[in-house]
């Protein structure tokens, strides 16, 4: 009976180990697939609308109270809903009631202690007018410049129990070749904010939350990026920078610009991120896009220079 009762209780300490871990890799294989289900459901959603542009009524008034804007509403309800089934759809006002928790925590372990509702709270570079002056972060005549009005957040819930959150631009404009730099803000048609289980736990960043962004009115593409929690210890060139993203992990990549575009909308999402990142898109034989992490702009930098990496899963 002795020896049974070892045999119990080492069994059981080996489980209560062992236990939680396997659970944790469940989990997170769990919400790997999900995500790239919602991902492929999404792309072929917006692939059928035939226009991502011009959505709702957005005036600004004199205060808050004469301000109207239906923008990201209207997106879900005339556009988005049309080729995606959707259970419920909620304005900036009631998000918790799709599902959207009223608080999370990001990718670097920081607690968001409310959800943001409109695209300035979710990254306050979202301004209404940006200017920034100097070589350093100036285009050829000086500075580069772009004017964007707030919207209010929406949110809908679909059919397979993901809740998500919706940031919308109705005048997002398209990509023209640019070889000088630019900001990402005016690029963004809609940016998307997605819980996998709704009010169920852990609701943090990189587990069952993530985001999800569309550039583009015309040809739009969907980018939904899962960046690792860390960046490189290293700050290497270019060349040197996607090699040393596979060695972390085999479905590890360097992102690209849109993604790096994502990941600068969504930067609180994610928390510790530094001035800048290279991605694996060129501008020119030895030049490749830099993204601003503090502004936004994106910049065209020498390939054989170095920069700060933030590898991505896709």
């Amino acid at each position: 009976m002795a020896e049974i009762l070892l045999s119990l209780t080492i069994i059981g300490v080996v489980a209560a180990i062992t236990l939680p871990s396997l659970t944790g890799n469940i989990n997170e294989r769990t919400w790997n697939t999900q995500r790239k289900a919602l991902y492929a459901r999404m792309s072929q959603a917006i692939a059928l609308m035939p226009a991502l542009n011009g959505y709702g009524t957005l005036t600004e008034g004199n205060d808050s109270t004469s301000a109207v804007d239906t923008a990201a509403e209207t997106f879900v309800t005339e556009g988005l809903s049309k080729v995606l089934k959707i259970n419920n759809i909620c304005d900036a006002d009631h998000l918790a009631d799709c599902g959207i928790p009223n608080q999370f925590t990001n990718m670097a372990g920081s607690l968001i202690a409310s959800f943001p509702t409109t695209l300035v709270k979710l990254n306050s570079m979202f301004n209404s007018s940006v200017s920034t002056s100097g070589y350093a972060e100036g285009g050829p005549d000086g500075s580069w410049k772009y004017s964007q009005l707030d919207t209010k957040a929406a949110a809908f819930e679909t059919q397979n129990g993901e809740s998500i959150a919706i940031f919308y631009n109705p005048n997002c404009s398209g990509s023209m070749a640019e070889t000088e730099g630019f900001f990402a803000q005016p690029k963004m048609c809609a940016n998307f904010i997605y819980d996998l289980n709704g009010n169920k736990g852990p609701n943090t960043v990189g587990k069952d939350i993530g985001f999800m962004t569309v550039m583009y009115p015309s040809d739009p593409v969907v980018v939904a990026p899962m960046p690792l929690v860390h960046d490189l210890s290293t700050s290497p060139n270019q060349y040197d920078a996607g090699a040393l993203c596979l060695k972390i992990d085999s479905e590890s990549r360097l992102p690209n610009r849109d993604e790096l575009a994502a990941m600068f909308y969504n930067r609180e999402l994610i928390g510790n991120c530094t001035t800048h990142y290279w991605s694996s898109t060129l501008s020119s034989t030895d030049k490749a896009w830099l993204q601003y992490m503090t502004t936004g702009r994106h910049y065209p930098y020498a390939r054989n220079d170095r920069s700060f990496v933030r590898c991505v899963k896709r």
